[in-house]
């Protein structure tokens, strides 16, 4: 039977979360393989938040999870118990009342998942991250727009930017005119297809 030490430290808890994932309805699982200097052997920690339930319903659901641990740690092969990995368990809601054959069976098959070694990457490819050189398809402030013909607007007109933010459509984000005084550009419809308040 494999021991599986408690992961107790947040550290431990943030750099898990940098590891490998894995979901199911009841729970996610976050993983990384530690390195090999330190003690062989799963560590795990839970967190189960206040949007889970109260407390007794989170207290359960701990109870819950650490009795699949424990059934689940009994049938680990030796190979898998004695890798030097750190394992956070997510619980969620439905882990209050799902089977408990489920939460161990979720288990199971998570394990190998998170505890797989990370496969290697090719420089300047992190998880999730943008370069700082990309900008998207998005217009900047600073770009100027163009007009149709692929001319800078002329500087009698308003200069308007196109804004995109939060699920919106073009907002006006300025106006100047000729003079550096700010004119009034025309209306334009906000994202509901009204005009702004006001007008």
């Amino acid at each position: 039977m494999a021991t599986i030490e408690r992961l107790k430290k947040r550290p431990d808890f943030l750099a898990a979360a940098e590891g490998r994932r894995f979901h199911t309805e009841r729970m996610s699982a976050q993983g990384r393989l530690r390195t090999s200097d330190g003690p062989p052997g799963l560590r795990l920690g839970f967190t189960i938040t206040k949007r889970v339930g109260h407390a007794t319903e989170r207290n359960r659901i701990r109870r819950r999870l650490r009795a699949a641990v424990t059934l689940v740690a009994a049938d680990l092969p030796g190979d898998l118990a004695t890798l030097p990995a750190d394992i956070v368990l997510i619980a969620r809601r439905p882990a209050l009342n799902a089977p408990f054959e489920a939460l161990a069976e979720d288990l199971r098959r998570a394990l190998p998942v998170v505890t797989r070694p990370a496969a290697p990457r090719p420089p300047g490819q992190g998880r999730g991250k943008r370069s700082a050189n990309t900008s998207g398809d998005r217009p900047t402030d600073t770009t100027p727009l163009l007009s149709e013909a692929g001319q800078p607007a002329p500087s009698g007109q308003a200069d308007i930017g196109a804004s995109y933010g939060r699920g919106r459509g073009p907002q006006i984000t300025g106006a100047r005119g000729s003079d550096g005084t700010g004119a009034r550009p025309d209306v334009t419809p906000n994202a509901c297809g009204g005009v702004p308040d006001g007008q």
